[in-house]
């Protein structure tokens, strides 16, 4: 367990950029912190792995201060993967890297090797390969694995997919939400609204170095105020499902669509109410969920009103109910 009691920090002791921030993160829990660059994000990480001390307030891991651990007691408990992986990444093969983290913590020896060796084979990793001239995205999963390897409660994520193109995001992040259902706890920075709503199941929006928010993703992904107050944009569907709700004739759950799957089966049940068959009505919510992936907010908006809302002319152009 990760707590924050009323904890202020400063680079210099004295111009404080966090002030008065209190939170818990339970164990098991996978909890994305987002903001506008200088929120308070990326301190916060700090003093959780014991980077930065608090200059007032208490950080507790496990219920213990960090001002009371030793460096090697908290990465024992806390895994930090930077935004770039070359600046975690030091060694000459990638089996030398992920036997790095042991020979730190002094517990090198046939119990590290084999758990090594179960990592490369399950990320496919060739063990005599050079960090450096792997691609960005394998990069990015082998600094990860240089943490899982070590099998800490709780990892910290900076910024997990900047950099990467989807299918490398895909692999790092479903390689991410296998860690935290096996009890893992995830504290994940991020910009990407996409990936927050995807994957985490809590939100603390931050700003101005205090926490504006904390609460359930799509509770605080749908929160007016504090988007506006944190400077961020919810993730296209919800938008798409916002601005649609708007209007007086649009089905619940088409407004309340969080994700593609959600609003895909929306539009199938309400044109299915409406009298269409239901592989027309499988159809057309094939083109939304198509316009939802590769449309601005705006376009998709427009595709899903035209499609599937009550009343609305379909694609072959005959009225809803």
């Amino acid at each position: 367990m990760i707590e924050f009691k009323n904890v202020s920090a400063s680079y210099d002791g004295e111009l404080a950029v966090l002030r008065d921030v209190s939170f818990t993160v339970g164990d098991g829990d996978f909890v994305a912190f987002v903001g506008t660059n200088g929120a308070g994000k990326s301190t916060t990480m700090r003093l959780v792995n014991g980077l930065l001390k608090p200059m007032a307030g208490e950080v507790l891991v496990d219920g213990v201060p960090t001002t009371a651990l030793k460096t090697s007691e908290l990465a024992r408990r806390i895994g930090f993967l930077f935004q770039n992986p070359d600046r975690q990444i030091c060694c000459n093969t990638v089996r030398e890297e992920l036997l790095f983290g042991f020979k730190a913590l002094g517990e090198e020896g046939p119990a590290a090797e084999e758990r090594v060796d179960a990592i490369i084979e399950r990320f496919g990793f060739d063990a005599d390969a050079e960090p450096y001239l792997l691609n960005r995205g394998t990069r990015q999963l082998l600094a990860l694995a240089s943490i899982i390897v070590l099998a800490p409660p709780t990892i910290i994520l900076d910024e997990p997919t900047t950099g990467l193109d989807f299918r490398e995001c895909v692999k790092v992040m479903d390689v991410v939400r296998e860690l935290n259902e096996g009890g893992t706890t995830v504290i994940m920075v991020c910009h990407d609204m996409e990936v927050v709503g995807d994957f985490a199941r809590r939100v603390i929006a931050m700003t101005d170095g205090r926490v504006v928010t904390d609460g359930a993703t799509f509770d605080v992904l749908r929160d007016g105020r504090v988007l506006k107050e944190a400077h961020i944009l919810p993730p296209q569907v919800t938008e798409v499902s916002m601005i649609l709700g708007r209007d007086e004739g649009c089905a619940a759950s088409i407004a309340q669509a969080d994700t593609v799957p959600q609003m895909v089966a929306a539009i199938a049940q309400e044109l299915q109410l409406e009298g269409r068959a239901a592989a027309e009505a499988a159809a057309l919510a094939n083109d939304v969920a198509a316009a939802l992936s590769a449309e601005t907010v705006a376009s998709a908006a427009t595709v899903v009103e035209a499609k599937a809302m009550p009343g609305d002319a379909g694609a072959d152009g005959e009225g809803g109910r």
